[in-house]
């Protein structure tokens, strides 16, 4: 952990993700954390666990997972689940994951939910789960195939990239961009205000 004496701050916060998305939105609204240390966790669903308590509970689970690593320090942790329906979409690895995303997706409105989860240095505890919706256009097999191609949707909550080339397949979303894109923002900063933490 940096040095309180030498940085002038006793407000450290450390961002519990291994996603640079994250990082980069933080810091799209002038919050840079002083340490980045990623939680190495099972994120297999429960049995019968639905997109939104997921996305929550992985969220808190990290948090949970990185706060004895910094005592003291503010711990910011999320996780982005996709839904279609009661049904969590994997984080595609494969072209035949991806594939199958895009083919579930195609035409249809799903949700993406964001679980954020904030320990305070006092230990309080607080979270927030946001749900946006997201709109695919019908795809076409060629549009499919050219996604897949392309690699940008490996290891994407859905096996899309909102950010990227998938903006031109996608019709309408509602709320919070930045959730699709793996962090809400307004929520993130209303948490961080609300525990204390000055930026």
């Amino acid at each position: 952990m940096p040095d309180p004496e030498r940085t002038g701050r006793t407000d450290l916060l450390v961002l519990a993700s291994a996603s640079p998305r994250r990082l980069d939105l933080l810091r799209q609204i002038g919050i840079v954390p002083d340490q980045v240390l990623p939680a190495d966790l099972d994120e297999t669903p429960l049995k019968r666990e639905l997109p939104g308590p997921h996305a929550k509970r992985l969220a808190q689970a990290k948090a949970e997972a990185i706060r004895t690593l910094a005592p003291g320090a503010y711990i910011l942790a999320a996780d982005t689940v996709v839904g279609c329906g009661r049904r969590i979409l994997p984080k595609a690895e494969t072209d035949s994951e991806l594939r199958q995303c895009l083919e579930l997706l195609s035409g249809r409105r799903h949700r993406v939910h964001g679980g954020v989860c904030l320990i305070a240095p006092d230990g309080t505890l607080r979270q927030r789960l946001v749900q946006s919706s997201v709109i695919f256009k019908r795809l076409t097999p060629d549009e499919i195939d050219a996604y897949v191609a392309s690699g940008e949707g490996r290891g994407k909550a859905g096996g899309y990239a909102i950010q990227g080339r998938a903006a031109a397949l996608i019709r309408a979303i509602e709320g919070s961009y930045s959730n699709i894109v793996g962090l809400p923002l307004f929520e993130t900063s209303q948490l961080l205000g609300g525990a204390g933490y000055r930026w």
